[in-house]
């Protein structure tokens, strides 16, 4: 046959069927094999790397991952969010790409040692005993898709970049200019002139129906039921398994004795340090300290007198750079002066401005915690394997009502609203944690009368992806629309909002005349004592957190006004009219703790800045180029 095939090939009807062959099959898809070998498959070029689709599918399982995690494990994404997600990981790739360039140019590159080092300090790869597991690595890995190697490198990566990054923040200080007015913002304290005009403190008109009736019809929305839906779910999770999972004692205790260590919190200590080799002077600058000098002046004096000087806030006692010195500031008490400490790093005298005591524990009080641990890890190996049974139970056809008893599941039937809360405006019992609960509601409102019911599995969202997964399914029995309820069946509700209404308007325009009293030049003590309303002074507060009599609402307006002025803030039980009665801006002298730590947080926000621009730059360097084209091809996928 072959050798027929050969004699016949020289003809020239071989030759024009061989070309009908050809343009046949560049017609139906070979010339698209034959482009394809051409076509750019890099989604990204930065410098002269290609980011190739393979790296960016798997930085953005990544981010995708940690998201469906924060969702609760119920959403699909979206084109839309995964194209916000591609081009996110994209992004963090190319920073990445261009600072890896920059380290190679610069030669920096982690030892192994310290790759090493930082690997057996990371907290998910320790067992038991609190000491490093490659057992536990080697799971994490698998569970990221990572082989070790390509593991190593990544933390090589990050650690030269942290190398890099630190160096770029070394030295960065913020300056008084800055530090001193967001020190006083931060810190600056009011009270005010107050006066409170209660809603209740008022007798409103009598209401007729009429108005009643008018006041109905132009409010139906406060009058509308939301839609409800009726449900019968049925939920397979570690609390509906807890019944046939026993947790002894014993279980508790060792489970404690593992943990121990999560348990121990250490003492911390803040302490301002003067550093000096000479020993005379720096007996002379312990009397300058203790005779009243405030840190700015010692920090000056050491300098001076050839030394240095450094403030460490909340730190461990290994955290210190020298043992002696670690020992005596943990050694010392809070406030005093200490003597000149001798160590390898010269003489060191030292004030402690804070202790944070630590603390361990006690058993008894993480016993409920360790109890729900123990139950979710135990449920863990039976969970998955009970979700199968259901989902090939469910898949032939059988009703929720019909389910095995033997498979631990919890069932629950009744209505609720589009909020999870019952037609007495009471949250629906749902058994389990707040990701189950809002997984099942938005499948509630998401089913249609007549869906097979169809198991969901609800994946936790604690960080690090740890947890055992919850189940549901459930079955929409009925709708209830929204719907106007009927004015005669509300006619009392209706007409106490009326009063309610009216009672608000008279509180307003007796707000408003204080106001009006207070611009004329009145104080606002005055003026309430002509209105007959009761005027009070609330303590200082802050910014950040009311203090104890000041209400939440009037805080922001408090801290905007200029004394001699007033505003007036609802709450739901009153008008509230106030004035600045004391304003106290801080004084950085008389809290160096507090500026210090004021100033440290605005030097990590500048090394914050650094970094940005920096890489930045890096990556403007390296002409990052985008290939839209096969980015838009991976999101499609």
């Amino acid at each position: 046959m072959i050798t027929a095939l050969r004699t016949h090939l020289g003809t020239w009807f071989a030759r024009i069927l061989f070309g009908v062959l050809v343009v046949s099959f560049a017609a139906f898809g070979i010339g698209d094999v034959i482009r394809w070998f051409g076509a750019e498959t890099w989604v990204a070029k930065v410098g002269p790397r290609t980011i190739e689709v393979p790296e960016l599918q798997q930085a953005y399982q990544n981010q995708l991952s940690q998201i469906m995690r924060m969702l609760g494990g119920t959403v699909d994404p979206t084109v839309e969010m995964k194209k916000g997600i591609a081009a996110r990981a994209l992004e963090n790739l190319i920073n990445e790409t261009a600072l890896d360039q920059e380290m190679r140019k610069l030669r920096l590159r982690a030892p192994d040692d310290a790759v090493a080092q930082e690997v057996a300090g990371m907290a998910q790869f320790r067992g038991p005993d609190g000491q490093f597991n490659r057992a536990a690595l080697q799971a994490g890995l698998r569970n990221a898709g990572l082989s070790e190697a390509r593991f190593l490198e990544l933390v090589r990566g990050n650690l030269s970049q942290r190398q890099l990054l630190g160096s770029l923040r070394a030295g960065i200080t913020a300056p008084e200019a800055l530090a001193r007015p967001v020190f006083a913002f931060q810190n600056e304290k009011r009270a005010a002139d107050l006066v409170e005009l209660p809603f209740a403190a008022v007798t409103a008109p009598e209401v007729t129906e009429a108005q009643a009736q008018r006041y109905y019809d132009n409010n139906p929305d406060r009058y509308t039921t939301p839609e409800y839906r009726r449900i019968k779910v049925v939920i397979l999770s570690p609390l509906s398994l807890s019944s046939e999972i026993q947790i002894v004692e014993d279980d508790i205790k060792a489970a404690y004795e593992a943990r121990r260590a999560s348990y121990v919190t250490p003492e911390k200590r803040s302490a301002e340090i003067i550093i000096i080799q000479d020993e005379a002077k720096a007996s002379e600058l312990v009397a300058q300290w203790r005779a009243g000098a405030d840190w700015d002046a010692m920090q000056k004096a050491a300098t001076e007198a050839g030394g240095s000087s450094v403030a460490l806030n909340d730190v461990r006692v290994e955290e210190f750079p020298d043992p002696v010195l670690g020992a005596a500031v943990f050694a010392a008490e809070q406030g005093a002066i200490s003597n000149p400490v001798k160590s390898a790093l010269g003489w060191q005298l030292f004030r402690v401005t804070s202790v944070n005591a630590g603390n361990t524990r006690a058993l008894d009080d993480v016993r409920d915690d360790l109890r729900a641990a123990l139950l979710e890890e135990k449920a863990a190996d039976i969970i998955h394997n009970r979700a199968a049974k259901v989902e090939d139970v469910l898949a032939a056809g059988t009703s929720l009502d019909d389910l095995p008893a033997d498979l631990g599941l919890a069932a629950v039937t009744g209505t609720i609203d589009a909020q999870g809360n019952t037609m007495a405006h009471e949250p629906a019992p749902i058994p389990g944690g707040p990701e189950l609960r809002q997984a099942v509601i938005a499948a509630a409102f998401d089913a249609r009368p007549g869906d097979p019911p169809r198991l969901n599995e609800v994946r936790p969202s604690r960080q690090g992806g740890g947890g055992t997964s919850s189940y549901f399914a459930l079955v929409l029995e009925s709708v209830t629309p929204p719907g106007l309820r009927p004015f005669a069946d509300i006619k009392e509700t209706v007409m106490e909002d009326v009063a309610q209404a009216a009672r608000r308007r008279m509180q307003e325009e007796a707000a408003a005349k204080l106001i009006a009293a207070v611009q004329g030049g009145q104080s606002l003590e005055d003026a309430a004592t002509v209105a007959g309303a009761t005027y009070t002074r609330t303590p200082l507060t802050g910014r950040a957190e009311p203090a104890a009599g000041v209400p939440r609402e009037l805080v922001t307006p408090l801290f905007g006004m200029k004394k001699g002025e007033a505003t007036m803030v609802e709450t739901p039980e009153a008008f509230l009219v106030a004035s600045p009665a004391e304003i106290q801006v801080p004084d950085p002298a008389a809290d160096p703790a507090g500026y210090q730590r004021t100033r440290e947080g605005l030097a990590t926000a500048l090394g914050n800045d650094v970094d940005a621009a920096f890489i930045t730059g890096v990556r403007e360097r390296a002409q990052p180029v985008v290939n839209r084209k096969v980015l838009d091809n991976f999101v499609q996928q």
